[in-house]
């Protein structure tokens, strides 16, 4: 019995060879593995002796010769070919251990040169590692150092893998190869004829992790399923644990993606309640606790069986209050034992912890700060892409364009309307005072209808609109959304500007004694 080693990534690739070697298997490497085999003293054969052939061309050919492939395509169940590989003195190979040049991470590089990138494609370990996977009945083929211990505890306790394992291990490869090929095509057909790079390919190929099967989608006679990026960015929802509750619906999980993707916008402790993809009821606290109660008050009637989310840790105080509500699903960095004993008794609730620790909030890409860099939506028989809405708003970025400026209390309440709007489907008008959502209008044709419907939310919940701040998440057409928000009582606006009408908008603001800043900022979401 054979098995073939050649890794780039070493990672528990001695031990693996130790273990094979000491089950009878006789071991075949190249390059580096050989190396790194041959100094901690296993008997290993370089696939040069084994072939005859040398390597050439900078070890561009190595492994593509009929010694390799016929040891590895040839079925064990056919006589004929076992005959066939006899007369030509081919060994069978019964394992393939290969992971492939790092293409991914090379091209990852700021100022990857395209000749870096070439050399960077592995030609001879995927044309090995289809062959072992197409015979995937005769051969185990590992291309993940995370798939050793369970392949060799198998063979170690009954001498053979299991025709299951193998199976997985073969669909993994080709997956690995289809992953591996995807990348090079992206990065290749993005490239300009002057060596710049597009941002978007000609090509666009990407690759997705089923994460489980869904009872049903949207509605009930559609079927889902729920997938995550290859990659995913920490901090981000398919990362959840589960930690109580039913299976996650198809809408439970769009809408906590909604409230996590909020919440975590803010810097200090903050709750977000969404209902139907959008805020019902956002507000900061010092406690958990605190913060949950003013953005329940929000909108009682919304918040029934909506969507919590907490940019901190949940204490019991905070458990109790949410469990005074029905709620479908709730997230947070972490809970204390105390509140998990308190959410145990609503056992149809689903608790879901998101680590936010690996979540670097200052740092230099999307990614790294747990947010997409790109966002897609599927139209018939196509994609849009684009890049995601990360524009991060600070005091210095507003125009004031009235004549009374904003107080730093105004100022405060604005930003914090403003990054709730940013989750708000268009059209959208969010009032907000003391870090608190008082009224949300959202998803509405019209931009006054979306202004007097949050003041009919705030009216509802029994709050007082006068003295608020206004997020707008586009420009105001007329003044008749100005109107409606200043003869509610909001004293302060902020809206990106830019419409035809600003002029007379401006006005109407400094008729009604408000202030009001631009952005220069668009947030529309659909």
């Amino acid at each position: 019995m054979y098995a073939l080693l050649s890794v780039s990534d070493k990672t528990g690739v001695l031990d693996l060879a130790r273990r094979l070697h000491a089950k009878g298997v006789k071991l075949l490497s190249t390059g580096g593995t050989a190396k790194l085999l041959l100094e901690a003293g296993l008997a290993v054969t370089e696939v040069a002796t084994h072939t005859g052939f040398p390597e050439m061309l900078d070890g561009r050919v190595k492994t593509l010769h009929p010694r390799v492939h016929g040891g590895l395509l040839a079925r064990r169940d056919l006589p004929a070919h076992m005959q066939a590989i006899a007369a030509h003195g081919i060994a069978a190979i019964d394992w393939l251990v290969v992971n492939l040049y790092p293409f991914e991470a090379t091209v990852a590089k700021t100022g990857c040169a395209l000749e870096d990138a070439i050399e960077n494609i592995d030609i001879g370990g995927p044309a090995m590692v289809r062959s072992a996977a197409k015979n995937w009945q005769g051969v185990s083929v590992l291309t993940d150092c995370a798939q050793y211990e369970a392949a060799l505890a198998e063979f170690e306790a009954s001498g053979a893998v299991s025709q299951a394992t193998r199976f997985a291990l073969a669909v993994a490869a080709f997956n690995r190869i289809a992953q591996y090929d995807a990348a090079i095509s992206n990065y290749l057909s993005a490239l300009q004829v002057d060596g710049t790079q597009a941002t978007y390919p000609a090509q666009l190929n990407s690759s997705f992790v089923k994460l489980q099967d869904l009872r049903y989608g949207e509605n009930p006679h559609q079927s889902a399923a729920f997938y995550r990026d290859l990659h995913p960015a920490p901090g981000s929802l398919p990362l959840a644990r589960q930690l109580q509750g039913k299976e996650l619906s198809y809408n439970n999980i769009a809408d906590a993606d909604a409230a996590w993707e909020c919440v975590k916008s803010f810097a200090t402790g903050a709750c977000v309640i969404v209902k139907h993809a959008n805020p019902c009821g956002v507000a900061l606290g010092d406690t958990a606790e605190a913060a949950y109660r003013k953005a329940f008050a929000t909108d009682p009637t919304s918040a029934f069986g909506g969507i919590i989310a907490f940019n901190q840790a949940v204490d019991e105080a905070a458990a109790k209050a949410v469990s005074g509500q029905f709620v479908e699903v709730l997230i947070a960095p972490a809970y204390s034992d105390a509140a998990l004993a308190v959410l145990a008794a609503k056992a149809n609730v689903r608790v879901l912890a998101i680590d936010l620790a690996q979540v670097d909030r200052h740092g230099a890409t999307p990614w790294a700060q747990g947010r997409n860099a790109h966002d897609v939506k599927r139209v018939n028989s196509g994609i849009l892409v684009q890049t995601a809405d990360n524009a991060v708003l600070t005091t210095a970025d507003l125009k004031v364009v009235t004549k009374r400026a904003p107080t730093d209390a105004e100022i405060a309440d604005l930003l914090f309307a403003w990054t709730v709007a940013k989750f708000t489907k268009s059209n959208a008008i969010v009032f907000a005072r003391g870090a608190q959502t008082i009224g949300v209008g959202a998803g509405q044709m019209s931009r006054v209808d979306a202004t007097r419907i949050a003041t009919i939310k705030a009216a509802n919940a029994g709050l007082a609109v006068g003295g608020s701040a206004v997020a707008s998440d586009a420009f105001f057409p007329f003044r008749d959304g100005v109107d409606v928000l200043a003869a509610a009582g909001a004293k302060a606006v902020i809206q990106p500007g830019g419409s035809m009408r600003d002029a007379e908008v401006i006005a109407a603001a400094d008729e009604h004694g408000l202030a009001m800043v631009l952005t220069g900022v668009r947030h529309f979401r659909h």
